[in-house]
C-alpha cells in the first residue's frame, strides 16, 4: 500500500507545491493587501461562516431524518439530496436562479413580497450552502447508521424524553462527524465558484468571492492570481488543520477507559 499511498499524496500535494513554488514571494505582500484582495477575502470568510452555519442547522436534522426514514422513496430522496456533490456548479448555479431568480419558481413570488435573491450577498450564501449541505447530511446519516442505538434505547427504559435523549445522548455522540462536517462544508463554501458565479454573478463588495477575484486576476495578473491562490489554500489548510486537532487528539475507547 505505500507505494500506491505515495503516488497518491502526490496527486493532491504536486499542483499545490508547484502553485507556491510559482508565487512571487518579493511581492506577495502588495498583490495580498490591495483593496480587491482583502475585499475578496472578507467576503467570502463572512459568506462561508454564514452557509456552514445554515448546513450546521439544516444539516443536522436532515440528516438524522434520512438515517431514521423507512420507506421505498428513501433511495430516490436521497439521491437527490446528495446530488449538489455530483452536479457541475454552474447547473447548480442555473437551478438556483431557475428556483430563486426573479422569473423563478419560487423568486418571483419572493419578488412580489419585496424580497429579492439573485446577484446579492444573500445569493452567494445561498449557493454556498447549496454546495456544501450535502457534506454535513452525509457525515450526519453515517454516523447515525455506525450507531447501534443500544444507549438511546436504555434511555428511554429510564424514562428519558425522545427530546432529552437525542440532546443529551445522540448529538454529543455525533460530535465527530459534526466537526467533520462541519470542516467540509466551509471548506466546500469557501472554495465554491461556478453556482456563485451563476446565481450571484462578480460584484465587487457584494458578491465578488475569493475564487472569483482569483479567475478574474488571471487575466489580468498572472503573479496576483497566484498569490490569492497560495492565499486561499493557505486558509483552507489551516481550517482543516485546526479543525481536525481534537479528534486527532481524542482517545480511542480502550484509553479512554
Amino acid at each position: 500500500m505505500g507505494p500506491l499511498a505515495m503516488i497518491a499524496a502526490a496527486v493532491v500535494v504536486l499542483p499545490i507545491a508547484a502553485t507556491v513554488a510559482r508565487l512571487d514571494w518579493s511581492r506577495a505582500p502588495e498583490l495580498l493587501t490591495t483593496p480587491a484582495a482583502i475585499g475578496a477575502l472578507t467576503l467570502s470568510l463572512a459568506t462561508a461562516a454564514m452557509s456552514t452555519g445554515l448546513c450546521l442547522l439544516l444539516g443536522l436534522p436532515l440528516g438524522y431524518a434520512l438515517a431514521t426514514w423507512r420507506s421505498r422513496l428513501k433511495p430516490a430522496v436521497r439521491a437527490l439530496i446528495l446530488a449538489p456533490l455530483v452536479l457541475p456548479p454552474v447547473v447548480g448555479g442555473l437551478a438556483l436562479l431557475y428556483a430563486f431568480g426573479r422569473r423563478g419558481l419560487v423568486g418571483e413570488a419572493l419578488e412580489d413580497a419585496g424580497i429579492s435573491l439573485a446577484f446579492t450577498t444573500a445569493a452567494v450564501v445561498l449557493a454556498q450552502t447549496f454546495v456544501a449541505m450535502p457534506f454535513m447530511v452525509l457525515a450526519t446519516e453515517s454516523a447515525l447508521g455506525a450507531r447501534a442505538g443500544h444507549h438511546e434505547a436504555l434511555a428511554g427504559t429510564l424514562g428519558g424524553s425522545r427530546t432529552r435523549t437525542l440532546w443529551q445522548i445522540t448529538v454529543p455522540a455525533l460530535r465527530p462527524a459534526l466537526i467533520t462536517g462541519t470542516v467540509l462544508a466551509f471548506a466546500r463554501a469557501l472554495g465554491e465558484f461556478g453556482a456563485t458565479l451563476t446565481f450571484a454573478g462578480s460584484m465587487p463588495g457584494v458578491t465578488r468571492t475569493l475564487p472569483l477575484e482569483i479567475y478574474l486576476q488571471r487575466e489580468t495578473d498572472a503573479d496576483a492570481a497566484v498569490a490569492l491562490a497560495v492565499l486561499l489554500v493557505a486558509v483552507a489548510v489551516t481550517v482543516v488543520a485546526l479543525a481536525y486537532r481534537p479528534l486527532a487528539a481524542r482517545p480511542t475507547d480502550g484509553a479512554g477507559r
